[in-house]
């Protein structure tokens, strides 16, 4: 039998997003329901919720970045048990099949992964994400925050965390690396926080200096502003890896410059515009330009007891439901530091 639950929801494209009932599915076999205790707002739910990244799925319940607590099982279920902290990440389900897939890539699925919200299950219904008092979410897609994080600081974890844990593990950051990292918003604070403690020198590269003294407490050992072009001449050839976390496009060509010979730079930011690229930035060093999504769920556990190994969590600002299209604005005006939770009782 399904249940009916209270959400916030987008009614249609660039809409304000307003109070409504939803329905989650019947608890079934592997299935966990989790009573949602907090949920953070991504920029990834506007570029959705305002179809910056393409046509979407209305009414749409956002976010992909869910703490909460187990309120129930099914019967074949063996990972959990009422009463767990657990978290919900990007995705809920893939084909479980293909090579990505069984090797713990889930998020690089063949067949496409299905989304936390914005996406059609397997049964062709409509996903509604974590803006919600409850969601049910097979256990296969179910991870375990650890008593080492608080839950409204683990939240942003679910992507901000995953998202640059992800390619710094792929591209060995560590000690002994230089790493960048562009923008101290979300995913930016997150990206220092966690190279800091892999071990990596850590330089921040933010339009201006006016979160200098935050970028330094999160562990950052250098800051530059790009917005002096002499930064760019400084630091020319400085970096084994740059981590781009902002939305907006940049000048590759520019960035290219400040890595080494064989240096990478990544993208887990996902500007709605196209970016320009002369290939001589990559030829001449022998560089790579490379993306990175999120995690698979075997890699987003590692990185949650990581962060409670290290005593890690998002920074982040607590704000009640009706206060959503206000923070939206507040994102987009960089005017949060560094992460929205949703305390989802306030639903």
């Amino acid at each position: 039998m399904s249940t009916t639950v209270a959400a916030y929801a987008a009614p249609s494209a660039k809409a304000p997003l307003e109070r409504t009932t939803i329905e989650r599915r019947e608890v079934g076999e592997f299935d966990v329901l989790i009573d949602i205790k907090f949920a953070g707002i991504c920029h990834s739910d506007i570029h959705q919720a305002r179809e910056g990244w393409g046509e979407a799925i209305f009414p749409m319940v956002p976010g992909h970045e869910i703490a909460g607590v187990v309120e129930a099982v099914g019967s074949g279920v063996t990972k959990f048990a009422v009463g767990d902290r657990v978290g919900v990440g990007c995705m809920v389900d893939s084909c479980r099949e293909c090579e990505n897939c069984e090797a713990g890539l889930e998020q690089y699925c063949h067949k496409g992964n299905v989304g936390t919200y914005n996406a059609l299950d397997k049964n062709g219904e409509p996903t509604y994400g974590g803006y919600s008092e409850k969601i049910v979410v097979d256990e296969a897609f179910t991870v375990r925050i650890p008593e080492g994080v608080a839950l409204d600081e683990a939240a942003p974890l679910l992507c901000a965390g995953i998202t640059t844990y992800s390619p710094l593990r792929h591209w060995n950051a560590g000690p002994g690396k230089k790493v960048a990292v562009v923008g101290l918003g979300g995913l930016g604070h997150m990206g220092v926080k966690l190279a800091h403690a892999l071990g990596a020198e850590v330089t921040v590269l933010s339009q201006s200096l006016r979160k200098q003294e935050d970028g330094l407490k999160l562990g950052a050992d250098h800051y530059y502003a790009t917005s002096d072009p002499a930064t760019f001449e400084e630091l020319r050839g400085s970096f084994d890896l740059i981590l781009s976390t902002v939305s907006a496009p940049l000048n590759l060509d520019a960035y290219l410059s400040l890595l080494k010979t064989d240096g990478a730079f990544v993208n887990v930011g996902a500007p709605e515009e196209p970016v320009a690229l002369n290939l001589f930035s990559v030829i001449a060093g022998r560089k790579t330009l490379a993306g990175s999504g999120i995690g698979g769920i075997r890699e987003t556990q590692e990185m949650l007891d990581f962060c409670a190994e290290h005593g890690l969590g998002a920074e982040i600002e607590l704000i009640r439901a009706d206060q959503i299209n206000e923070a939206y604005e507040r994102v987009l005006a960089s005017d949060v530091r560094y992460r929205f939770v949703i305390d989802t009782a306030t639903i």
